[in-house]
């Protein structure tokens, strides 16, 4: 069995895992690290070296899940991190952090590939759309079971403001918003994403996915809706599996 690294890259936290290169399977429990507050390249670069020395069984390439938009490796926004991350050649800092091959890639397009590899979307192929609720609002959107990457549509603007600003997990944290009035926002930006995009199927994952039992029946949305397969592993899942086939282990 060839294990490959996966992190994610969160608000408050960074999380790794070992994960099966062939199945994509999640093999052992995750580990996390807190993220330095802000995010700073050089702190954040620490402590995911300090993460990866956690996880000697993994062999080959590392995947990082990111909060950016990520172009060949190199990130170009930072709405929840450190500006000094636009412009850096993450890539080539994970490489160099982890003593291997790094490869980095949005974090909502990680978790989507995961979902759709072996979690909620699995066998769909029609249009997909995975929303993760955090720090932000992230997305990943497939046709046919094709990624279009980067599609960053918690910052679309809904009722004057940028969705993720209203209806994202911390907003919800921060404002003390229950699960009715938190999953009320949520409809209005699933209502305006539906106009646009027309999904087949929508997956809710990120860290509130946990709980989905609690607020689930209370969204509401023409197309069908899911939690993720893989909670709030399906990052770190994505991550690897990205870079076990970017660098075809």
């Amino acid at each position: 069995m060839s294990l490959i690294l996966g992190l994610d890259l969160g608000g408050s936290s960074i999380k790794a895992g070992a994960v099966d290169a062939a199945t994509g399977q999640l093999v052992g429990d995750t580990q996390s690290a807190p993220t330095p507050p802000g995010a700073p390249v050089a702190a954040t670069r620490d402590a995911i070296a300090a993460l990866v020395a956690r996880f000697p069984q993994c062999s080959g390439p590392v995947g990082l899940a990111f909060p950016s938009v990520v172009d060949r490796g190199v990130t170009l926004t930072a709405a929840n991190i450190d500006r000094a991350w636009i412009g850096v050649d993450a890539a080539a800092l994970l490489s160099a952090a982890a003593g291997r091959p790094g490869v980095v890639v949005n974090d909502a397009d990680a978790a989507g590939v995961a979902e759709m590899h072996c979690g909620a979307g699995r066998g769909e192929q029609g249009v997909m759309m995975m929303l993760t609720f955090g720090t932000g609002i992230g997305s990943a959107l497939f046709v046919g079971g094709h990624l279009w990457p980067n599609t960053e549509l918690g910052h679309l603007e809904v009722d004057g403001r940028e969705a993720e600003h209203i209806a994202s997990a911390r907003v919800r944290t921060e404002e003390g918003l229950d699960w009715p009035a938190w999953t009320g926002r949520v409809n209005r930006v699933l209502g305006c994403y539906e106009a646009l995009l027309w999904p087949d199927l929508i997956i809710i994952g990120g860290g509130v996915s946990d709980r989905f039992e609690e607020f689930g029946s209370l969204l509401k949305a023409r197309a069908r809706i899911r939690p993720a397969g893989l909670r709030h592993a399906a990052g770190v899942v994505g991550a690897a599996m990205y870079a076990a086939k970017s660098l075809q282990v």
